[in-house]
């Protein structure tokens, strides 16, 4: 039997102690293994999130046009800006009159206005955020925890 061995009492305490000496190391240099078997769980686990959007039944001709009209009001407030733009360069008198007619609209109107405008891009944004899933690479898998026999050994002491 080696130094070590008769300093420590066995090999099978040697063994431990490695074990211990593992443990300790890992809480200060994750394992490369484990982070690697992390990486993968959460690669599957975005690989069936992505799987499960193309499961839904097809939509009828109605849905689609519903969903069509939903997309329209952003590229219209964007082109229609760019719009305003392109309107003060080839006619700027009747876009500058036109300006003064809009600041004559009361400013009661105009908090209307921008409130609408919120409602309905901050309801569309809490709708897609309340329905979304949220997979855990942690939750598709449980992984029990590795056995310390230092720590264990310790418990029972």
């Amino acid at each position: 039997m080696g130094l070590m061995g008769k300093l420590v009492g066995g090999a099978g305490s040697v063994a431990a102690l490695g074990e211990a000496a593992k443990g300790v190391a890992e809480v200060f240099v994750p394992s490369a293994t484990r982070r690697m078997e992390y990486s993968a769980e959460a690669q599957m686990a975005a690989l069936r999130q992505l799987g499960e959007e193309y499961q839904h039944p097809a939509l009828s001709w109605f849905d689609r046009l519903v969903n069509g009209l939903n997309r329209l009001p952003r590229p219209f407030l964007a082109f229609g800006t760019i719009g305003l733009f392109v309107y003060a360069m080839v006619d700027p008198e009747a876009f500058a009159f036109r300006m003064v007619g809009l600041n004559a609209v009361p400013e009661p109107l105009w908090w209307l206005l921008g409130a609408i405008v919120a409602f309905y891009f901050g309801a569309r944004e809490t709708h897609y955020f309340r329905n979304r899933t949220v997979v855990s690479p942690f939750a598709a898998s449980p992984v029990a925890p590795e056995e310390n026999a230092a720590l264990e050994e310790w418990r029972r002491g």
